[in-house]
């Protein structure tokens, strides 16, 4: 599936976990709270998907005040 990225308006593909790495095309805003596409690829999959969703933000925010996110790299 394609989507378009919203910095460059190409149209890619959508991030395969079983093909790609999660590291390669997302990290974590500075907060925990919300997720940032740093490729076409990455930020396409944002926006498509609506990964930043009001929900998930908020259930995010209670995850980092619990002290349970985000994820600690290895």
């Amino acid at each position: 599936m394609d989507a378009v990225d919203p910095l460059t308006g190409e149209s890619v593909r959508l991030f395969n976990p079983r093909r790609q790495n999660w590291i390669d095309h997302f990290a974590w805003s500075t907060s925990g709270v919300q997720i940032v596409g740093l490729t076409p690829t990455g930020r396409a999959t944002v926006m498509a998907l609506n990964l930043n969703n009001v929900i998930a933000a908020m259930v995010r925010h209670e995850w980092v005040s619990a002290g349970w996110h985000p994820p600690v790299k290895d």
